[in-house]
């Protein structure tokens, strides 16, 4: 599935970091407030939210929606943005069930410069080291969701997990014949998702799989392509009637999209499959009272979508003590 001509205008998560990369040397690495961490038990499951930084995106990289009604939805709603944009979290989810430790996205390593890259250092906050993670799912092979399987010095992150990531968007963005027909703007975004899969594909342990195909016990991928040509979602079970939803990059600004679901952003390879999968995941997500887990919600990005009228809503998680072991 090509990526749409519109995408040829800046699109702000990818562009964001070769603006960031070439500007490092004159950047300042933001303090850090705490360890970017935070458990929610889901049933059977101990969810950790990892923060790996924060993004700014334009408002104007929204599509399909007048600006007005963006001022409009942005009004009182306090997302902060300076003259980057809005601050976006960049957020990544381990999943434990009892002794088997799933990563859902690792974040952007060393791909978007200062500020960003900090899914290792939280997650070893957190009480885990790299080597306990048993398996990595990609929800699709953007460089803020896969560059992380290579930490700072270029090495395997993950030395014991075997990668997941859709065959749809594997053949697509691994291969060299798709960076040239690409717009320009995104053929640096090819070359970073080869390099960070590479010594795992050389090892076995990149797994291309397809609708259908078995995957980590409990776990369900559900197609939520649009955003890319094989992007996925993630349903894990857990248990007791609780489910969780890790939708990747469903929303990207979360003040407008839920309100107006057919808000496109710049970088959707196919927008109009990009809004299917939107109103598809949070009507399942609202339906059901599913957890969900986004990518780019205000960290922890752990919370519910509630439906109000044909929109929706995000209702954030409280913060809660974990039951006793």
């Amino acid at each position: 599935m090509p990526i749409s001509p519109t995408s040829r205008v800046a699109a702000a998560l990818l562009l964001a970091a070769c603006a960031a990369f070439a500007h490092a040397g004159t950047m300042h690495t933001p303090q850090q407030q705490v360890p970017g961490v935070y458990h929610q038990q889901i049933g059977q499951l101990q969810v950790t939210a990892l923060f790996d930084g924060t993004v700014a995106l334009g408002r104007q990289e929204l599509v399909g929606i007048d600006a007005g009604a963006v001022t409009r939805l942005l009004d009182h709603r306090y997302v902060p943005e300076d003259s980057k944009g809005l601050q976006t979290a960049v957020n990544a989810y381990l999943v434990q069930r009892g002794n088997h430790l799933t990563l859902v996205d690792t974040g952007t390593a060393q791909c978007f410069g200062p500020g960003l890259g900090q899914v290792l250092s939280n997650l070893r906050a957190a009480g885990y080291a790299p080597s306990d993670v048993d398996d990595v799912l990609l929800t699709h092979a953007h460089p803020d969701h896969l560059c992380g399987l290579l930490d700072a010095q270029g090495e395997v992150a993950f030395p014991k997990a075997m990668v997941w990531l859709s065959k749809a968007d594997a053949d697509y963005w691994l291969d060299p014949a798709s960076e040239a027909t690409a717009p320009q703007p995104l053929r640096f975004a090819f070359k970073l998702a080869r390099d960070a899969v590479a010594p795992y594909a050389t090892a076995g342990t990149l797994r291309r799989f397809a609708p259908g195909d078995a995957l980590p016990a409990g776990v369900t991928a559900l197609d939520s392509h649009g955003h890319t040509p094989g992007h996925v979602s993630y349903a894990i079970d857990g248990g007791a009637g609780q489910k969780l939803l890790v939708w990747g990059d469903i929303v990207h600004f979360h003040a407008v999209q839920f309100a107006r679901p057919d808000a496109s952003y710049e970088a959707d390879s196919d927008r109009r499959a990009a809004i299917a999968s939107r109103r598809r995941m949070m009507a399942e997500a609202a339906a059901n009272g599913w957890w969900v887990a986004g990518a780019h919600l205000p960290f922890p990005g752990l919370g519910h979508v509630r439906r109000e009228g044909d929109a929706f809503a995000w209702v954030p998680g409280e913060f809660a003590p974990l039951p006793a072991k």
